[in-house]
């Protein structure tokens, strides 16, 4: 039987928001990519458990904990449906933690 292969996309686009800690502040990170870039980037996104993460991003009040960091993670993909997570600091371990790092990394906008 064969595989099916994963997607090629044109573009992608990945925001990571990180949220709480001691000061209650909210950082926001991006990376848009095109072409092989973009497949880099969509290889991470796929191994990510968006199915195993059953809250949205909308719906955080349910992983809230004092001084705890909340990662809200949304991708968008040409030619698939987007995919938003609510992941807290807990469960960014991982596929979620490799997604995470990569778009902080990329996005040249401000410092860690």
């Amino acid at each position: 039987m064969m595989s099916q292969s994963p997607i090629e996309p044109s573009e992608i686009r990945v925001s990571v928001t990180r949220t709480g800690g001691f000061a209650g502040l909210s950082r926001q990170w991006h990376v848009t990519a095109a072409n092989e870039d973009a497949s880099k980037l969509a290889s991470l996104v796929e191994q990510c458990p968006w199915a195993e993460t059953q809250r949205e991003a909308d719906d955080t009040t349910q992983v809230r904990t004092a001084d705890r960091f909340v990662w809200l993670v949304h991708a968008q993909c040409s030619g698939t449906p987007d995919k938003q997570a609510v992941v807290p600091e807990a469960e960014a371990t991982g596929a979620w933690r490799s997604l995470i790092d990569a778009v902080r990394s990329s996005d040249g906008s401000e410092r860690r």
